[in-house]
């Protein structure tokens, strides 16, 4: 009898009933170049919810149902953030790696290039880590044995720091600039105040009042909340000399409300667009000012191995702010879309 396990299963695109709960679902070999990750935990994250919902819209029809990088087929293990143990290898990864404790790269890669971009993601374009184990490529579990941080925290980092990661990396920004971080208390903008601290950067947070001093403790250095006036009068409060870039995964109107408040030669960097997909602007505030108006999904390899450096100093310390069974997704998703938490949520299989 071929061996089963719990697994968050999608099934189809539409509300949280399409994602189901199996416990019948067939654990996968590892075949040549690929190992069996048994999974120790896994983080939730927003495109966990925009892939079910079908929510990325596709070019030219931003209202249609599709994956983040197009159609998705059915059934899918959902998951993109994971750490656990190599529990098999495939014919040619060599045997002594079974055992290792391991942060698995949730990107698919173009090709071999060294700074190929991501065009896939466990848990969308291939089966993910909502599960007791999940298949990957051995090149992209990444040991960390070492690691002082907890199986919870190394389970935050894939996504939310490998985007935030490719943000920074993307734009140039680093030690002693002044920087903008949207959206400061969720995932990827938790990740972009510590990423920014530990190189040396200011970030200046945007949060909610309810919220300001869990983000002021990852190491924001200045703080505005949406509920508090005019965002604009606060951020020239808080870098009266101007920013050098914007960490942006809200978009919305802000990008055009916000983008005079960048020097000269600033860039905004753009992941995500929780406010609002579709905006206008004013074009002459990017071209008269030399700006950098800079897309960014994801991560790459070499973007991906500074995580792991990280990860296995410790050098980050992400905050997890809830753990479930993996047996409570449904809960788990509920908890996260009420946005009242910082940090990450984490699901525990087994």
């Amino acid at each position: 009898m071929d061996k089963v396990m719990t697994a968050a299963v999608l099934t189809r695109h539409g509300g949280p009933d399409a994602l189901e709960l199996r416990r019948d679902h067939p654990v996968p070999a590892p075949g040549p170049g690929e190992v069996l990750v048994r999974v120790t935990a896994a983080a939730l994250n927003n495109t966990d919810v925009w892939t079910r919902e079908g929510a990325y819209g596709r070019p030219g029809d931003p209202d249609a149902r599709s994956g983040w990088r197009g159609p998705i087929d059915f059934p899918r293990v959902q998951g993109g953030d994971i750490a656990g143990v190599i529990e098999a290898t495939g014919p040619d990864v060599p045997a002594e790696r079974t055992g290792q404790r391991v942060l698995v790269d949730s990107a698919l890669y173009r090709d071999e290039g060294e700074h190929a971009p991501p065009v896939g993601l466990l848990g969308s374009e291939a089966d993910g880590g909502f599960a007791d184990y999940v298949l990957v490529r051995a090149e992209r579990a990444h040991e960390v044995g070492g690691s002082p941080l907890t199986d919870a925290q190394l389970a935050c980092l894939p996504v939310a720091y490998g985007t935030a990661m490719g943000m920074l990396e993307r734009g140039g920004i680093g030690a002693g600039e002044t920087v903008l971080v949207t959206g400061a208390s969720g995932g990827v903008g938790a990740a972009l105040v510590q990423l920014l601290a530990a190189r040396g950067a200011r970030p200046i947070a945007m949060t909610t009042a309810a919220k300001e001093t869990d983000v002021r403790a990852l190491g924001a250095t200045g703080v505005v909340t949406r509920d508090a006036g005019d965002l604009a009068e606060q951020i020239r409060a808080q870098a009266p000399d101007g920013l050098d870039a914007v960490a942006d995964i809200a978009g919305g109107a802000a990008v055009n409300d916000l983008l005079p408040l960048l020097r000269d030669d600033g860039r905004w960097v753009i992941a995500g667009a929780v406010a609002g997909p579709t905006i206008h602007f004013d074009l002459r505030r990017l071209y008269l000012h030399n700006i950098g108006l800079i897309g960014s999904s994801m991560h790459t390899r070499p973007h991906f191995a500074k995580l792991v450096a990280a990860a296995r100093t410790g050098a980050v310390r992400p905050p997890v702010a809830a753990t479930f069974p993996l047996a409570e997704v449904h809960a788990a998703q509920r908890q996260f879309l009420q946005r009242r938490h910082v940090g990450k949520i984490v699901l525990f299989p087994g």
